[in-house]
């Protein structure tokens, strides 16, 4: 699956240019430290309601690659 809509923005503006969800200012690292901890993704998107599912998804598998 490739992202065909933008989903990580970085921005000096927003988190001093931490990459975020595009939308949001939740920074990516979340997701992935929420995972790492052994966390599903529907915790991490029940505590962060603005990342959309699709959004985690799409970063997930930029990641991968």
């Amino acid at each position: 699956m490739t992202a065909t809509v933008p989903v990580i923005h970085s921005d000096p503006d927003i988190l001093g240019g931490t990459p975020v969800f595009v939308g949001t200012r939740v920074p990516i690292k979340t997701l992935l430290d929420y995972l790492e901890a052994g966390d599903p993704l529907d915790e991490f998107l029940e505590h962060f309601p603005s990342v959309k599912r699709e959004q985690a998804i799409a970063s997930l598998e930029l990641a991968k690659d």
